[in-house]
């Protein structure tokens, strides 16, 4: 192992050190069901914005969107961004306080719990949903645990597989020891690691190839590079144009943040909700900033190609991108091995600060809302505790399984889970939470046909191309919000009894 090995090699093992030693601390805190999976709603402001952003910013920050810029130019990546940016602003402007509010009142530490006590519906409604977030997170843990897995076998040639299971581990220790409360405070660690990350890789990126204006020059010249109406083909050196039927397609990425279960739980869990409106505007400011930074490192990647300083990437070796340049930094001695170190922890934290959240999610959604809920298993907060762990390690072991392919694309995996749970679990949230004649049949059946439409318009209608190429998010949204409201103005109105309690929040 040479010297910039062992730099690298330092950072990040001191990383993963401090982050087990914060799940060890947590722990002693967790001394109920409550605790483990919501922090016993005691979170600041502070750290319910970076955690809610660092969970929401899987490994598609600093790999999926610099690769896709990398191997496309800006379009597509800029109108993302857009979606993703508006998401996450109106998220937190009309779902926040309301839903902190409401799940208090019902007395929900789970998304399932919320529309099971919601609805007055303790078994159907929480047991679909429950089963919902295990569907859709296993693989969305997977391309977390696949991100890890590629980092370390990119940087020090280690077997996929054996990199893969160690990184999960340690996630699986800190989450597992300490629940809620350790991945909300590594979440927020790990924002400010990924942030220093995304600073080095374009500072040093701009200085190698010569300053900002020569990164440009670079790419200008490509077709469709910097067109945010066109996208370039690296494979071909050619551009398509990308009309707006695709820029609706891409921005409705923003639909998906009103059924993230990892983000919505932040909300459930800050402790004062007068503090949301100083959560909402550092979340918002930092998450427009880090993705703006993440386009630009592909543009300067490509440029850096394009000097020689890092060799040409093709297909999803284009999601190492920032490895590629962590490795550049390194050769420049042992202080820019370590800087480099921060760079690939930052790597690791994006990862992390998901999959953790994401772990904690199925584990609730096991032990709170299927062993609980639907098959009314009694157990003593003491006993759920242990449970919970135990469900986390499983579901982590299952997630594994699902990440033993090296050639997985990470984006694809995310954009699927997040359409998923955006399809699911959005349009019940926004109804439950504004319109009080939305009733358990409405919320029931919009639930199920939008998770059908997902994978019908994902596998059967957009391989047909052409206005048919949407993003499966848009449609599956649409149709679950149509049912939604049809069946529940066709089925009995809500108890007076709940009308009552929805017009008290």
């Amino acid at each position: 192992m040479n010297t910039s090995e062992i730099g690298i090699l330092i950072s990040i093992i001191v990383y993963m050190i401090a982050i087990i030693i914060i799940g060890i601390y947590c722990m002693k805190k967790n001394n109920n069901a409550g605790d483990f999976y919501l922090g016993g709603r005691k979170l600041g402001p502070f750290v319910t914005a970076m955690s809610a952003e660092a969970s929401d910013m899987s490994s598609y920050l600093l790999m999926g969107l610099p690769g896709l810029a990398y191997l496309s130019g800006v379009c597509d990546v800029f109108w993302t961004i857009v979606g993703l940016a508006l998401g996450t602003y109106i998220n937190w402007l009309i779902v926040a306080k309301r839903l902190r509010r409401y799940t208090a009142k019902v007395n929900a530490i789970t998304i399932p719990d919320f529309f099971a006590n919601r609805y007055r519906d303790k078994k159907l409604l929480k047991g679909i949903s429950a089963l919902i977030i295990i569907i859709f997170f296993v693989p969305y843990t997977a391309s977390g645990f696949a991100a890890c897995g590629k980092l370390f076998h990119s940087l020090f040639e280690i077997d996929y597989m054996t990199a893969m299971i160690i990184s999960a581990i340690v996630i699986i220790a800190y989450t597992t020891m300490g629940g809620f409360l350790a991945a909300s405070t590594t979440d927020f660690i790990q924002s400010i690691i990924m942030s220093i990350a995304l600073i080095i890789v374009v500072l040093f990126g701009v200085n190698s190839v010569g300053g900002m204006e020569q990164v440009i020059a670079n790419v200008k010249d490509l077709p469709g590079f910097l067109d945010l109406n066109a996208t370039f083909d690296a494979a071909t050196g050619t551009s398509s144009p990308y009309g707006i039927i695709a820029i609706i397609s891409t921005v409705a990425w923003g639909l998906g943040y009103f059924g993230m279960p990892h983000i919505l739980l932040r909300f459930m869990a800050i402790e004062d909700e007068n503090k949301i409106k100083l959560s909402r505007r550092v979340a918002s400011i930092w998450v427009v900033i880090a993705m703006a930074i993440a386009l630009l490192i592909g543009i300067i990647g490509f440029s850096m190609s394009q000097a020689g300083v890092i060799k040409h990437l093709e297909g999803s070796a284009t999601e190492t991108i920032i490895v590629q340049i962590a490795h550049a930094l390194s050769q420049n001695g042992f202080l820019f091995a370590l800087l480099a170190g921060i760079i690939l922890a930052g790597i690791l934290a994006s990862t992390m600060s998901t999959a953790d959240s994401q772990l904690l999610a199925a584990s609730s959604s096991v032990t709170e809302n299927i062993m609980d809920g639907v098959f009314g298993v009694t157990l003593s907060d003491k006993t759920k505790v242990i449970v919970a762990r135990c469900s986390v390690i499983v579901i982590s072991i299952i997630a594994m399984f699902f990440a033993a392919d090296p050639d997985s694309n990470i984006f694809t995996i995310v954009s699927f889970a997040w359409a998923g749970f955006g399809a699911t679990f959005g349009p019940i949230m926004l109804f439950a939470l504004f319109w009080k004649r939305s009733n358990r049949y409405g919320a029931i059946a919009g639930m199920l046909s939008g998770g059908i439409m997902i994978f019908l318009w994902k596998f059967a209608v957009r391989p047909l191309g052409g206005i048919w190429d949407i993003y499966e998010l848009l449609p599956a949204f649409i149709v679950a919000c149509i049912v939604n409201v049809v069946v529940s103005l066709l089925t009995k109105a809500p108890e007076q009894e709940i009308i009552d309690e929805f017009e008290s929040i």
